[in-house]
C-alpha cells in the first residue's frame, strides 16, 4: 500500500481499509489483526472531527499526506489509532474501532490480561492495548515498508458485506453525529457492537 492509496475520499477509505491487516513490531513479538471496523471523520465539513476547525499540536499530523497514522489519548486511559487520509492540507483521518486477531495471538492476550479472543480487540482502546500502539506511533509512515507499523492489504470485503451506521460516542457533533460513517463487516463476531 503507498500514500496514493491514502488520498483516496476518506469515507470511502473508511470501507476500502474492511479487510485489510494492521501489524504493529515491537521488541516483545509481532501482534495484528483483520481490520473489521472504521469509522470516517472529515475536517473541512464534521464537527466530530478532532481537525474540524482546529489545527494544533495534537492534529498536526492530519494535515499531513494521506498513509500517517494519528494517536491520541481518550478518556485519560485509552489510546486510538487512525489512518490519515485524503491530499495533504486536509485534516482527515479513519478510526480503526476493531480487528478480527489474526497474529500474535498470545501475544495480545498477555497484553490484554484476558483469553477471550471476541475481546482481544473489539473496540478501539483495545486495538491500541493488545497491538501496544501509543503516542510512540504518532507520526509513523505506514506506507514505509521498514516501519514497525503497518498496513497490509489481506482480504477483499464486497459491498454486500459491509454495514454502515452512525459513529460511535460523536452526540455532540450536531447533524453530523446521524451520518452513516461507522463500517463494519457483517455478521463478525469481532466488532465492537454486535448486533449492528
Amino acid at each position: 500500500m503507498n500514500h496514493l492509496f491514502f488520498r483516496q475520499d476518506t469515507v470511502e477509505l473508511a470501507r476500502k481499509l474492511l479487510g485489510c491487516l494492521l501489524i504493529h513490531r515491537t521488541p516483545d513479538g509481532v501482534a495484528g489483526g483483520m481490520i473489521v471496523e472504521t469509522e470516517a471523520y472529515v475536517g473541512a465539513i464534521d464537527k466530530a472531527c478532532h481537525a474540524y476547525r482546529n489545527r494544533s499540536e495534537r492534529t498536526e499530523i492530519m494535515y499531513h499526506d494521506g498513509g500517517y497514522a494519528y494517536v491520541y489519548f481518550i478518556y485519560g486511559m485509552h489510546y486510538c489509532f487512525n489512518v490519515v487520509t485524503g491530499p495533504e492540507g486536509e485534516g482527515n483521518a479513519v478510526l480503526i474501532r476493531a480487528l478480527e486477531p489474526v497474529i500474535g495471538l498470545d501475544l495480545m492476550r498477555k497484553r490484554r490480561r484476558m483469553n477471550q479472543l471476541r475481546n482481544l480487540c473489539s473496540g478501539p482502546g483495545k486495538v491500541c492495548q493488545a497491538l501496544d500502539i501509543t503516542k510512540n506511533e504518532y507520526g509513523l509512515d505506514l506506507c514505509n515498508a521498514d516501519s514497525p507499523l503497518r498496513l497490509i492489504q489481506y482480504r477483499y470485503i464486497p459491498d454486500a458485506k459491509i454495514g454502515a451506521s452512525p459513529r460511535i460516542n460523536v452526540a455532540y457533533a450536531g447533524e453530523a453525529a446521524a451520518w452513516p460513517w461507522r463500517f463494519y463487516v457483517k455478521d463478525n463476531p469481532y466488532v465492537s457492537i454486535i448486533g449492528s
